[in-house]
């Protein structure tokens, strides 16, 4: 296809919390196009995953438009959304916890054939057998249980039942942050071997900015529900426009002591979602803010060839002038 695989206009989803109302995501847009990898990072409690959990529709109530393939999902009732649902899956945080301790991970890895195949018993373990050599497990794991696998082990499983239907795109939400950092680097590499292998699209929702640098095309920063900056990789790590972007490139933690960002100490916590500051919502920590900030919400803009950032004084800030290598 020519157009976004996904893409979102002022998608928003909140929550009723006593009598006030949580804004968990706000006025998000976005797209991300066939075969690429947008990263979505942010502090914890940015959004980042409901965000993913809205675009897979495993959130409801959901307001704004949300388009997949060019079909609009937001207001589709569950029994409508089901046959879409093959073509986009998510990959979750937890590798323990996203299984049936009680399962074999073999029946687990079958489940959405399962349900969206007619499969004769035969057919069905071949292609789980498959699916377990693809995703680099051995064909004896089928049947042990989830405590039984490392945790590795145990999201390679969960790989292997996301791509069981052979999706469009995945939303990783932080499937890599619950690993030892030899264990990431081996899922890593998986993730992109399939991406080449099978064409998917993904969503890599992660805290790790090294990590997302290293596998994403774009990136979408994140702050208290809102898109705050986007653009590529070499816009956000080398002429990042907003402040709060470059304060946590400044935080990348480095093995040797060189610093290759200035680094950037935020006062204060991140603000409660219920009760937002009013103008720009960054403008509490922010080294540069002025009146205008504390008043006025700045709205994304475009910097250069696409990059966007929401912050009044981005322009005058002279992106990353700190950048040594």
């Amino acid at each position: 296809m020519n157009g976004p695989i996904v893409e979102t206009r002022n998608l928003s989803k909140t929550y009723a919390v006593g009598a006030k109302r949580l804004y968990a995501v706000d006025d998000v847009s976005l797209h991300v196009m066939p075969g690429e990898t947008l990263g979505l990072v942010g502090e914890s409690g940015c959004g980042k995953t409901t965000l993913g959990r809205c675009i897979v529709r495993l959130q409801d109530g959901i307001s704004g438009s949300l388009r997949f393939a060019g079909q609009e999902t937001a207001t589709l009732s569950q029994p409508k959304l089901r046959p879409l649902r093959k073509h986009f899956q998510m990959v979750f945080q937890d590798p323990y916890t996203s299984l049936n301790p009680r399962r074999r991970v073999g029946d687990q890895i079958a489940d959405p054939l399962r349900i969206h195949c007619r499969l004769d018993r035969p057919t069905l373990q071949a292609r789980v057998k498959e699916l377990m050599g693809l995703v680099g497990l051995a064909e004896d794991h089928a049947e042990r249980f989830p405590h039984e696998l490392s945790g590795g082990q145990c999201q390679r499983v969960g790989i292997a039942r996301a791509v069981a239907l052979e999706p469009d795109l995945l939303v990783l939400d932080e499937a890599v942050s619950a690993l030892d950092v030899s264990v990431q680097a081996q899922i890593i590499n998986l993730l992109l071997d399939l991406q080449d292998k099978l064409g998917l699209t993904y969503i890599f929702i992660s805290h790790n900015l090294s990590v997302v640098r290293q596998v994403s095309r774009r990136v979408a920063v994140m702050y208290l529900g809102s898109i705050i900056e986007i653009g590529t990789v070499e816009d956000i790590f080398d002429r990042a426009a907003h402040p709060y972007t470059r304060a946590l490139l400044s935080a990348i933690p480095t093995v040797f002591g060189d610093q290759p960002y200035e680094r950037i100490l935020l006062e204060g916590d991140l603000p409660s979602p219920m009760s937002p500051p009013p103008g720009c919502r960054f403008h509490p920590r922010c080294p540069i803010a002025q009146d205008r900030c504390k008043v006025e919400r700045p709205t994304l803009t475009v910097q250069r060839d696409g990059h966007q950032a929401a912050c009044h004084f981005s322009a005058g800030a002279g992106g990353l002038a700190a950048r040594t290598a």
